[in-house]
């Protein structure tokens, strides 16, 4: 199962051509996050046609929520990009928490922060040029 980011979901239904070989044939997901991160930028913009397709569209994929388990697991990848000296976007780290936590492998995203975030986990960031 691939989790998708909302980065990823953006340029997916904006059509970027390079998101579709991603998840052609994949399990797909995302999180509470990424649901917040969009629903937020919809509603600032008005945006109640493309409100409604996303309400549709989240239905009908599984979204992982935050919880204990996912803390545990953002608070540690927090704490080794500290160590490391990097500073990544929290919510990212939020987001890998809650994919680590329920056994996620792989992330499609276009944000670079994943890329120092994979640097201190075992997940797998996959990327696109847009």
């Amino acid at each position: 199962m691939i989790l998708l980011d909302t980065s990823f979901l953006i340029d997916y239904f904006r059509g970027v051509e390079a998101t579709r070989d991603i998840v052609k044939d994949q399990e797909v997901s995302t999180t509470v996050i990424t649901y917040h991160e969009i629903s937020t930028g919809l509603k600032s913009a008005k945006a109640k046609r493309e409100e409604i397709f996303f309400r549709g569209f989240f239905s009908s994929i599984p979204i992982f929520e935050y919880d204990l388990r996912a803390a545990e697991e953002s608070s540690e990848i927090a704490a080794r990009l500290l160590a490391s000296g990097k500073e990544v976007n929290a919510l990212d780290i939020l987001i890998v928490g809650i994919a680590v936590a329920n056994g996620i492998e792989k992330i499609a995203t276009r944000d670079k922060d994943f890329l120092e975030i994979e640097k201190v986990t075992d997940i797998e960031i996959i990327t696109y040029q847009k």
